[in-house]
């Protein structure tokens, strides 16, 4: 069965008051995210892989040791990234959860620590990729970095928040300042709540 774009979980128009533009939603959903669903589904037509989760194909394409990978991991990953990203997003003041503040202390020692390890991964990524919050299989939660569209799924780690650095993210709302585009999302557009219910 083919993979479908999933429809937004908001108006194209819902975060324009927290910082991300409906133009920037037309744009990265509509067009972006649709060609990843577009062009993997073209890549694994009549391949083991077709038929498989998302899930299954990201961690059995993944190459370690390859500098760039295929045609098929790529659309499949960011794929997979992208319906992460809208979920991970919300319109209005979300608050942290006292379980998912709780453990971010424990592992950085505070929010605010937190906050500044995770933008400094983003503004720190060169090219294009993501920066994650993830949860380790020891449960320690950590920021991290990738590149192009490789995930927390290819190290065996829970992705809890991850933020796209993609120019097209970001380049209609804030030009080329990624940190002011990283510092905005922290603040203004994360989903606290889905956020903690990955963990």
């Amino acid at each position: 069965m083919a993979f479908t774009l999933p429809d937004l979980p908001y108006a194209h128009d819902a975060l324009a008051a927290n910082g991300m533009s409906a133009e920037t939603l037309e744009f990265h959903h509509d067009k972006h995210h649709n060609a990843y669903v577009t062009n993997g589904n073209k890549a694994i037509e009549g391949t083991e892989w077709a038929g498989k989760s998302l899930e299954e194909i990201i961690v059995g394409t993944y190459n370690k040791t390859a500098v760039a990978q295929n045609g098929i991991f790529n659309n499949i990953s960011q794929l997979w990234n992208h319906n992460q990203f809208w979920e991970m997003m919300g319109p209005g003041d979300s608050k942290m959860p006292s379980e998912l503040e709780n453990a971010i202390n424990a592992s950085f020692g505070s929010v605010d620590k937190f906050k500044a390890d995770f933008s400094a991964a983003g503004a720190g990524q060169f090219g294009s990729g993501w920066c994650w919050l993830v949860k380790n299989a020891d449960g320690s939660l950590a920021v991290t970095k990738t590149e192009n569209g490789v995930n927390p799924l290819c190290f065996g780690q829970t992705a809890l928040l991850g933020c796209d650095v993609w120019e097209h993210s970001y380049y209609i709302d804030f030009r080329n300042a990624r940190p002011d585009y990283l510092k905005n999302f922290l603040d203004n557009l994360v989903n606290w709540e889905n956020v903690a219910s990955r963990m």
